[in-house]
């Protein structure tokens, strides 16, 4: 039977969505993980909060391997993460939702495999589809049923930070084909796939990147332009607890068989 978790960013904090809520950590090889376990309906779901509860931890400083790995260590098959991004052009708009299926890389200072030879092999996973399939048109599905404005497909640029972007790099995201620009999807993502599970993640596009807006951006906007949209992720996150599949089949689930499936150690 699959178990679901989700991973909420900037500005999604629902755990009150669920039953029987508990505060508990993991460790792991990579450090310890904290989360909130809870029931809904009476099927278990995991939720964390990536930044912690305060929004303590920048992006570049996030422990992305002992938060992957403690949901595998805890049984999950399943993540849907949530992200705050910008546009990098105006045909993607502030208020609208993307379901990525394609990202582009620019971090360079994050751990960002489990297979590196200490204690799993040296292996190289295949990144062609890096987001589930099913996990993302049952994020689809949902938005259509609620009526909410989203792109099916996009790509997301996964910047370094904790700055903000330059417009000269908005610009050059752009002409590589980014759609949306963010800090946190990469290695997150990596990770999950690297560790056999299925992982989607639902954009909330908060304004437009440097140089397509005229003001400068701020932290305080993303945050408020997440809470003013809490309504929609409550009843969307609500849609997808009561339509998850326990019996789902992904892809991701056999990402590493070529090196013998990923292996939690005891």
């Amino acid at each position: 039977m699959n178990k679901l978790a989700i991973i909420g960013g900037t500005g999604v904090y629902h755990p009150d969505l669920l039953d029987d809520i508990q505060e508990q950590s993991c460790l792991t090889p990579y450090g310890e993980m904290t989360y909130v376990s809870g029931r809904y309906e009476g099927r278990e779901i995991v939720f964390m909060t990536r930044h912690g509860k305060q929004h303590s931890i920048p992006p570049h400083r996030i422990n992305y391997r002992a938060n992957i790995y403690g949901l595998k260590r805890l049984g999950v098959t399943a993540i849907i993460a949530t992200t705050a991004v910008g546009s990098t052009h105006l045909e993607v708009r502030p208020g609208e939702m993307m379901i990525p299926d394609q990202f582009l890389d620019f971090t360079h200072a994050r751990p960002s495999t489990f297979f590196d030879g200490q204690p799993l092999p040296v292996a190289h996973v295949d990144m062609s589809m890096p987001y589930c399939p099913v996990l993302r048109e049952l994020l689809a599905t949902g938005l259509r049923e609620l009526e909410v404005p989203f792109h099916e497909t996009g790509t997301y640029v996964c910047t370094e930070g904790p700055r903000f972007e330059t417009a000269a790099e908005v610009r050059m995201f752009h002409q590589l084909g980014g759609d949306i620009v963010g800090m946190t999807n990469v290695p997150e993502c990596q990770l999950a796939r690297e560790a056999e599970m299925a992982y989607a993640t639902l954009s909330m596009v908060t304004n437009y990147g440097a140089g397509v807006s005229p003001t400068p951006l701020t932290h305080r906007e993303v945050v408020e332009a997440m809470q003013q949209n809490s309504t929609r992720f409550s009843e969307l996150l609500t849609w997808i607890f009561r339509h998850f599949d326990d019996d789902m089949d992904s892809p991701a689930f056999r990402a590493m068989a070529e090196y013998g499936g990923f292996q939690v150690q005891a």
